[in-house]
């Protein structure tokens, strides 16, 4: 195997595109025949992917990957950071959980395990994979905290990686954005910047050219790219700030309509991502008890806090109104593993795990309690799916830190090897289920959604799309969009150069 070149994108603020573009090398550089690789040293997120090995690193990294084609490790992602309640987060260690810290102390107390645990796993990484895509969180100026960063120009020279920086157009003022990111890095992290990719331009390039000569012109960087926004890409979001954009991206009026409940500390909301290629769903988050109106179905997805979750759901209205709409009964439910949890009639914390809040009513749509505990579990996970009579071999993978158990009644939605999960009404208008990535399983959703277009008159839609097929082909769609506006081969020149200095050094 030849030599292991990285290569870094660092962003000028969070949601740049560094996740999608790291995405897109990593589909550009195995069509190129190369060994790849992707890597986030450390990652704040509620989305979450589990490794083959049944370990947790953030779903971003899972994505990239996929479009790497091959299987993902947590060397990919040696740190992730999990939010859990106010200046508190699950500190995830390749994988496991580690314990939880509050911000002051894990920039306190972790900084050099955190360098040693990077180091560890980039080495790992180089020995594997001819190339190395890196992906830096947030933004590398952040002054107050560079002394003691651990995802961003630290890496890059622990790497020794040449970077370029992603400016997005979309937000407005890219080229203050990015002159002030350069100006406010260190001489030694300034020269390692190789150019800068401007994402998400819409509109005429002809406008933006006298922009990109002055740019070039002030900074002495090069333009590698203006990357006009791709829609619909359907590929995973990296975590909840993308969520204003979801109903905005699936607004028009279909024949279903799906509410999808967002709570503060949602989490894997990923699961819902199938019906966005549905030619008849239309996808709704909600904050607000009068958002809900009437939908065909209220799916609860994931959530790093369940009781404190539970508690926005009363004080907002909202759990009055999933009430009203259970008693009409016209209205389908699903809860997947937090949301799941809050269908029950109790979630109890009695470590505080999760929350102050030792104990919460829940909803009390299923016959189950609820206990969070201290052994997380992580796992991927496949059986058979009981739904209309009919049987689904499905697959998903759970990622809770809690044990329910049924009360007096035993529905169970899916039978596995060796145990049984979920739960379901006898009129299955209410189901929950640890499965994350339920919906993903395509003949189960085309069953689901058929059934609720029956009950409407509507005739059934039969054959609906592959979503993982989907998928596989945006991987390649992404991948020569990018190709086709960003100076691939110039980034592979200076990914060279960087290695024959090193060498020579």
């Amino acid at each position: 195997m030849s030599k292991s070149l990285p290569i870094m994108f660092q962003g000028t603020h969070s949601d740049a595109g560094k996740s999608v573009i790291v995405t897109a090398f990593c589909r550009i550089f195995v069509q190129d025949g190369y060994k790849t690789a992707p890597f986030k040293s450390q990652n704040m997120a509620l989305n979450s992917y589990i490794t083959f090995d049944g370990k947790e690193i953030g779903r971003a990294q899972g994505v990239q990957a996929e479009a790497a084609n091959i299987q993902a490790t947590t060397d990919m992602n040696p740190i992730l950071i999990k939010p859990n309640r106010m200046n508190e987060s699950q500190i995830v260690v390749h994988g496991k959980p580690y314990k939880n810290m509050e911000a002051g102390a894990y920039r306190r107390e972790f900084f050099h395990t955190g360098l040693s645990l990077i180091q560890h796993s980039l080495t790992a990484l180089k020995k594997s994979y001819e190339r190395i895509v890196i992906e830096g969180a947030g933004s590398p100026a952040e002054v107050n905290l560079n002394d003691r960063e651990l995802v961003n120009m630290r890496v890059a020279k622990m790497a020794n990686a040449p970077v370029v920086l992603i400016g997005d157009i979309e937000k407005g003022g890219v080229f203050a954005s990015l002159v002030g990111t350069l100006q406010l890095l260190e001489k030694e992290d300034r020269d390692r910047v190789v150019g800068v990719i401007i994402n998400k331009f819409r509109g005429d390039i002809s406008l933006l050219q006298p922009g990109l000569d002055w740019f070039e012109n002030y900074t002495g960087k090069k333009v590698l790219g203006v990357i006009p926004y791709l829609p619909h890409l359907n590929i995973d979001a990296e975590d909840s700030v993308i969520l204003n954009s979801y109903t905005a991206l699936f607004d028009e009026e279909k024949e279903l309509d799906i509410a999808v409940i967002q709570y503060p500390k949602i989490s894997n909301f990923t699961d819902v991502d199938p019906f966005t290629i549905e030619p008849d769903c239309h996808i709704r988050f909600i904050t607000k008890a009068n958002q809900l109106k009437n939908p065909d179905i209220v799916i609860l997805p994931g959530s790093k806090n369940t009781i404190e979750d539970l508690q926005f759901l009363k004080s907002s209205g909202i759990a009055q109104k999933l009430a009203q709409l259970q008693q009409k009964g016209q209205t389908r439910f699903f809860g997947i593993c937090g949301g799941y949890q809050m269908l029950g009639l109790q979630v109890n914390d009695p470590f505080a795990i999760e929350s102050p809040h030792y104990s919460t009513e829940g909803l009390g749509f299923l016959p189950l309690h609820t206990t969070i505990t201290q052994e997380k579990t992580t796992t991927l996970s496949e059986g058979v799916l009981t739904y209309q009579q009919q049987s689904f071999h499905v697959n998903g993978y759970e990622i809770h830190m809690g044990e329910t158990k049924l009360e007096n009644y035993n529905a169970p939605l899916i039978k596995l090897a060796t145990s049984l999960d979920g739960c379901k009404t006898s009129d299955e208008r209410v189901i929950g289920t640890y499965f994350h990535g339920i919906f993903h399983n395509d003949a189960f959703r085309e069953a689901l959604l058929n059934n609720v277009r029956q009950e409407k008159g509507l005739p059934p839609i039969m054959n609906r799309s592959s979503f993982n097929q989907i998928r596989e082909e945006a991987y390649d769609r992404l991948a020569d969009h990018v190709r086709k506006h960003v100076d691939v081969e110039y980034i592979e020149t200076k990914m060279a150069e960087f290695q024959q200095k090193s060498v020579t050094n």
